[in-house]
């Protein structure tokens, strides 16, 4: 893994933590961010101001394609991961698709269940169809 890539792994990472905590205390994520003692890196932040941004379209998007799963019965990290890489996907100018999924799935192995990396891939590739068929 190239430098950028391992430093943008780490930004997902972080981002993924942050709005974990985010969820956690029911506040906004980029409240939760401003409130650091050590602001996070560009990229994490770049990575949440999307999330900020595009959630509802992703939500919306993640609803449609998680069959037999609605958001109240995803689990939280699953549906942070969708959410965080679905907003990254519908960033102006986002890294190639298939990287962050790939990033997804990874991020589903480290933190959630062995079932996760299956289902996000899924989902993902659905938003990602519908989102390339319609452009």
């Amino acid at each position: 893994m190239s430098e950028l890539g391992a430093g943008r792994h780490r930004s997902r990472a972080r981002a993924l933590e942050l709005l974990y905590e985010a969820a956690m205390k029911d506040r906004p994520v980029l409240v939760v961010a401003s409130q650091l003692p050590v602001p996070p890196d560009d990229y994490t932040a770049v990575l949440l101001a999307a999330v900020s941004a595009h959630e509802g379209r992703a939500i919306e998007l993640i609803s449609a394609f998680s069959i037999d799963w609605s958001l109240d019965r995803m689990a939280l990290i699953d549906r942070l991961v969708l959410t965080l890489a679905t907003s990254e996907i519908l960033m102006d100018d986002a890294p190639p698709t298939a990287v962050i999924m790939d990033e997804a799935v990874e991020l589903a192995k480290t933190y959630s269940t062995d079932a996760s990396p299956s289902f996000v891939n899924g989902v993902l590739s659905s938003i990602v169809e519908e989102l390339t068929t319609r452009e």
